[in-house]
This record gives C-alpha cells, sequence and structure tokens, in this order.
C-alpha cells in the first residue's frame, strides 16, 4: 500500500461479493396471481350467481308449468304460458307503455339535461344551490317520491289542483291519475321530475372534461356563447349521451316502483308496464307461471335493445377508444 502511494498510483480494493439474485420458480407467482384473483373474485360471483342467475333460472323453470306457488311443479304446459302472455292485450299494450316511457323520456329529458348542464356549468351566483335542487329528487327513494306525487296530485284536496283552480284551469274530473287518458303523460312527467338530475349530473361531469383552450378558441375566433356550446360542447358531450340514453333505455324498461305506487297500473290498465304486468299476475293473481313467462320475455326483450343499442351506437364509441 506505501509502495502504491509513492508511486502515485491509486490503491484498487476488490469490492465484496454480490448477494446471489434472489430466483423465484417460474411456477409461483401464476398459482399465487390466480389464487389472488379467485379470493377477490368468488365473493361477487356468489352474490350474482345467488341474487341474479338463481332468479333468472327460476323464472324460466316456473314460466314451462302451471303453478299457483302452492304444491310441487307437477302440471308442465310448455310455452302454452308463452303464448298465453302474448296473445294477452293487457301484456302487449303494457309493452307499448313501456316504448312510450323509453322514448318519451329521452325526447323530454335529454334537451332539458343537456340545456340544464350548459347552464349550470357557467360561473353564477348560487350555483351549488341549483345543482344540489335538481339532484336531490334522484337521491329520494322512488316510495318516497311516488307517495309525495300521489298526495299531490290527489282530486280536490291536492296541491296540484288546487294551484289550477286559483288560475282559473280546470283539472280532469275523474283527477290526475283516475283519467286513462292523460295519466300515462302524468306518470312521465313524475319520471321526468325524478330522473332528470341524474341526465345533469353526467352532463356536468362531461362538461368538466372538455379543454378550456377550445373555449378559448373559440372566442378568440368571434364565436358567442350559443355557438360556443352548439359547435363545442355538446359534439364533444357525444359520449356522455349516448351512455345516458342507454341508462335511460333500461330504466324505462325496467320502471316498476313509480307506477306501482302513483297507479297500481290503473285506471284501466293505462300505465301497466310489463314489471307491473308481471308483478300482478303473480302477486295478486298468484299465476306464477304466466308471472315467469312474461319475466322472460322481459328479459328477452331488455337484452335484445341492449344488445342492439350497443353494437349500433355505442359501437363508435368503443372504436374510437381502441
Amino acid at each position: 500500500m506505501l509502495g502504491a502511494v509513492a508511486s502515485g498510483r491509486p490503491h484498487r480494493t476488490t469490492p465484496p461479493p454480490s448477494a446471489p439474485p434472489r430466483t423465484t420458480s417460474p411456477r409461483s407467482t401464476p398459482w399465487r396471481q390466480r389464487a389472488e384473483i379467485a379470493f377477490f373474485v368468488t365473493p361477487a360471483l356468489a352474490l350474482m350467481a345467488l341474487f341474479i342467475a338463481w332468479p333468472v333460472l327460476s323464472a324460466v323453470r316456473f314460466s314451462v308449468y302451471d303453478w299457483n306457488g302452492l304444491g310441487p311443479l307437477d302440471d308442465f304446459v310448455g310455452f302454452a304460458n308463452y303464448a298465453d302472455v302474448l296473445k294477452d292485450d293487457v301484456f302487449t299494450d303494457a309493452v307499448i307503455h313501456n316504448l312510450v316511457i323509453v322514448v318519451g323520456s329521452i325526447i323530454v329529458q335529454l334537451p332539458l339535461g343537456v340545456a340544464l348542464a350548459l347552464l349550470l356549468n357557467r360561473r353564477m351566483a348560487g350555483q351549488g344551490l341549483l345543482r344540489t335542487l335538481i339532484f336531490v329528487p334522484y337521491v329520494l327513494a322512488e316510495v318516497i317520491a311516488g307517495v309525495i306525487w300521489f298526495q299531490l296530485l290527489q282530486p280536490d284536496y291536492g296541491l296540484i289542483d288546487a294551484i289550477m283552480g286559483g288560475i282559473g284551469l280546470t283539472p280532469p274530473d275523474e283527477g290526475w291519475l283516475g283519467t286513462p287518458e292523460v295519466t300515462l303523460w302524468v306518470v312521465l312527467a313524475v319520471l321526468t321530475w325524478k330522473y332528470l338530475g341524474l341526465a345533469v349530473l353526467l352532463f356536468l361531469a362531461g362538461l368538466q372534461s372538455v379543454p378550456e383552450e377550445l373555449y378559448e378558441a373559440a372566442q378568440l375566433d368571434g364565436a358567442s356563447w350559443f355557438q360556443t356550446q352548439w359547435r363545442v360542447s355538446i359534439p364533444l358531450l357525444g359520449p356522455t349521451i349516448r351512455t345516458w340514453c342507454f341508462l335511460s333505455m333500461i330504466g324505462s324498461i325496467q320502471c316498476f316502483d313509480m307506477i306501482w305506487v302513483l297507479t297500481g297500473g290503473g285506471p284501466a290498465d293505462a300505465t301497466t308496464t310489463m314489471a307491473t304486468y308481471l308483478v300482478d299476475e303473480g302477486t295478486n293473481r298468484h299465476n306464477y307461471g304466466i308471472a315467469g313467462a312474461a319475466s322472460v320475455v322481459l328479459f328477452a326483450i331488455a337484452f335484445v335493445m341492449a344488445l342492439a343499442y350497443q353494437l349500433v351506437v355505442l359501437r363508435r364509441d368503443t372504436k374510437e377508444e381502441a
């Protein structure tokens, strides 16, 4: 060492031997990953099997028997229940009512939701309060909202009739919920009040993702606020609008709670939907075979509509993401 210092050459020290890298068995990692996936996925699959798959299979099983809910399943009738359901005028009218609710909800809620979202996206006094007031009806349970509107729409002593009488208008003689010609439209108005907040919330979330640079560029080009919203905001809201339309369509097909509380499907089956039809046949008439067949038909209609919407409308968004 002294010789190395005297000669001006640095002393080289040999580094300590490094520990060999740990090697993992190539077989242990995949099995461990599979075990972790199975541990977290199994509870969800068990719940889906218990609350979704098993009821669906049970409904299919009941649909091929003439069963009143008591005793064993002995009277096998095959597809006779399906034929009775499809030939029933009440059920065909229920399908039409569901389609009216689907189309009416989209036609009414879409422009209102977009307009309110565009207005609430601007800075204004009381913006948070307005957003809360619009979203509160969606937070309420369907049964609570239905009971509230049932009391408001009562003839003679309801608040709606009192307001109309005060301004010189005459309400229907049999009440808003007792006149077959107007009851379905009244239900559609209540559904719009109930679920408009969800549309506004989704559209506001979509507007938050629009870059501010686009608005600034439009203003520099001399575009007005209306032109900016029409040419920039609404086109960029396309994926959000299409997703909301899908959710609205599925919810309208399965609509039950609000209609059951307001009208129970009446008067004279004027507001009967597929969901209220099968519940009435099962719980009130004890025709569980007919109710099972109606539930399978409802599932098939919802599945076909959802699949068609995915392939025709939402396919564009999936292609753009890919």
